[in-house]
């Protein structure tokens, strides 16, 4: 057990006021099989552990994080629909905000977490991207929101950060995921989707390049990240994919009042 936050910053060009980061396993209160410092409150841990480790992570940050209740889907979390909700974590699998010091979150354990900034710094977005909700569009819906909320804002500015999520060499799927992403090119799918030897219909999945084939598709030019595998990294994060019964580690932004 350790009160010490291990953290990654993120290698990309924003303003200085953006703050974001991504937590590790390393660290926290929780008990094997979910040490360290699983933020996962619905993964079966001790939730009295978990909310010691929200603790933790808050001692750090400007505000409590805009936790969500991530179900694979395609929906935006926005200041508004916040604002209007009462009861609990909102349904959604994206968050965008303007306002300062309001913290965005996202938690995984093998899908991608998605962080967005523009470049002058006025809008932010976290996006959770498993192969559900890249191929539905939670990338796309999350654009459309950070520009309804900064007037002409264009995705050639907009900068985006990939986090740890599960690797190309490890991510094995069957044919209903290569069908879920039938709209993309040929090209891309056959990049993207390299079929396993001998296991006739399944193949090595690669969320980076599809992701980054949409996030190209959509006008956005600055992208980052996309070189971590969470099966691979027992040591930093949890991943569902190698262990089953694990945790959640968290990618959080915000827009700093301090620069």
């Amino acid at each position: 057990m350790s009160s010490k936050i291990h953290k990654i910053d993120l290698a990309w060009v924003v303003p200085s006021e953006i703050k974001a980061f991504c937590t590790t396993r390393v660290g926290g209160f929780s008990k094997p099989p979910f040490d360290g410092l699983n933020l996962g409150l619905n993964s079966g841990d001790d939730p009295i552990d978990v909310l010691q480790n929200r603790s933790l992570l808050r001692s750090i940050l400007p505000a409590d994080p805009c936790w969500l209740k991530q179900i694979h889907g395609f929906t935006v979390s926005t200041p508004v629909t916040r604002n209007a909700f009462i009861g609990g974590p909102f349904e959604a699998d994206a968050s965008v905000t303007n306002i300062p010091n309001e913290v965005l979150a996202i938690l995984t354990a093998d899908c991608m977490p998605v962080l967005f900034a523009s470049k002058n710094g006025d809008v932010i977005g976290a996006a959770h991207a498993g192969w559900r909700g890249l191929s539905g569009g939670v990338l796309e819906n999350t654009i459309r929101e950070m520009r309804t909320l900064s007037n002409g804002l264009m995705p050639q500015d907009i900068r985006v950060w990939m986090g740890p999520a599960i690797g190309p060499t490890a991510f094995e799927v069957g044919e209903d995921v290569l069908q879920a992403f039938s709209s993309y090119s040929e090209a891309i799918l056959s990049e993207a989707f390299k079929p396993i030897n001998g296991n006739p219909g399944k193949y090595l999945a690669n969320l980076y390049l599809l992701a980054k084939d949409r996030l190209r598709s959509l006008g956005i030019e600055h992208i980052y990240g996309g070189d971590f595998c969470t099966v691979g990294d027992r040591e930093n994060f949890y991943s569902y994919r190698r262990d089953k019964k694990t945790g959640r580690f968290a990618s959080l932004i915000w827009i700093s009042d301090k620069g």
